[in-house]
């Protein structure tokens, strides 16, 4: 896949351009550099992990964090889900069988970003909707 594609920078909003990417690498190696620059590595993986509500709650997304995401379909190979230092679930409430990566990406960097500014002294609190 190409992060680069233009359907790709268009689903970015334009976020690619700040963010670093790694392509290409073996995963065990960028897992390794990622360690250590300092990083704990979640796994998103709903069969396995321990909900995202509770993680957030010991405040290990405060800390600086690199996600593992899996194929939609498949998720995380074993081998790879190995790799992390905690596989973690987004709890689905309700009749949805699950979520699929796009959406469970999303609220799983949401749940990072908003420990991260909240750590930093940032408004925690969700902002009202107007009517």
């Amino acid at each position: 896949m190409d992060p680069y594609n233009s359907k790709c920078v268009r689903a970015s909003a334009g976020s690619i351009f700040h963010i670093g990417l790694v392509l290409g690498g073996p995963v065990a190696d960028t897992v390794s550099h990622l360690r250590d620059a300092g990083l704990r590595v979640l796994a998103a993986d709903g069969r396995t992990g321990r909900p995202l509500d509770q993680v957030e709650q010991r405040g290990v997304l405060a800390e600086p964090t690199a996600w593992l995401f899996g194929n939609e379909a498949w998720g995380l190979p074993d081998d790879l889900l190995a790799l992390a230092d905690e596989p973690i679930g987004v709890p689905i409430y309700g009749q949805a069988e699950s979520l699929n990566l796009a959406a469970a990406a999303a609220v799983c960097l949401y749940a990072s970003a908003r420990a991260h500014r909240c750590n930093a002294g940032g408004d925690c609190h969700a902002v009202p909707a107007t009517r």
